[in-house]
């Protein structure tokens, strides 16, 4: 009897050092279809070989909020195969997936504008490899922010979100 209490014991143990997932949003993400844009909720992801713990990791991503693209979903969302700005694919606990959207700027410096159009005032400028917020996007522009400094920005200077796609 007092193995059995033991072993429960440490069972709750185990159940309480897990991070909480939220089903829901996982179950509600896992039901797009692929490929799609997302971001890395955590200061902290390892990238692995394979959707489980027992896969060797192959890259440590030390970026909250840069931009990925899922590629395949695997057990309703507990594990995401993703694809980072670089083209390196892997899998990626899906707790550490944040389906808020973000981009990061490629190329050259990306100018931020007051308006959706080339005519738009210069408002701010973002050297490659910034990483900001998108919204509002249509007809081949998004409005970018970064860290409460904003503007729109032309897609094709962005990578993170599609050229035609509408936010």
């Amino acid at each position: 009897m007092r193995n059995g209490a033991r072993v429960l014991l440490a069972g709750v143990a185990v159940a309480l050092s897990v991070p909480a997932l939220n089903v829901p949003a996982l179950a509600a993400a896992a039901d797009k279809p692929v490929p799609y844009f997302a971001s890395i909720a955590a200061g902290k992801a390892r990238m692995r070989s394979g959707p489980g713990r027992t896969y060797p990791a192959s890259w440590l991503y030390q970026r909250a909020d840069l931009p990925v693209k899922i590629v395949a979903v695997f057990e309703k969302g507990r594990w995401y195969k993703v694809e980072d700005p670089d083209g390196t694919q892997g899998w990626i606990l899906g707790a550490l997936i944040s389906q808020t959207r973000t981009a990061l700027v490629t190329g050259g410096v990306a100018e931020l504008r007051d308006a959706p159009q080339i005519g738009g005032r210069v408002t701010w400028r973002a050297a490659p490899g910034v990483v900001g917020r998108v919204s509002k996007c249509a007809l081949g522009w998004c409005y970018f922010d970064v860290k409460g400094r904003g503007g729109f920005v032309e897609t094709r200077s962005l990578w993170g979100v599609a050229g035609d796609e509408r936010l």
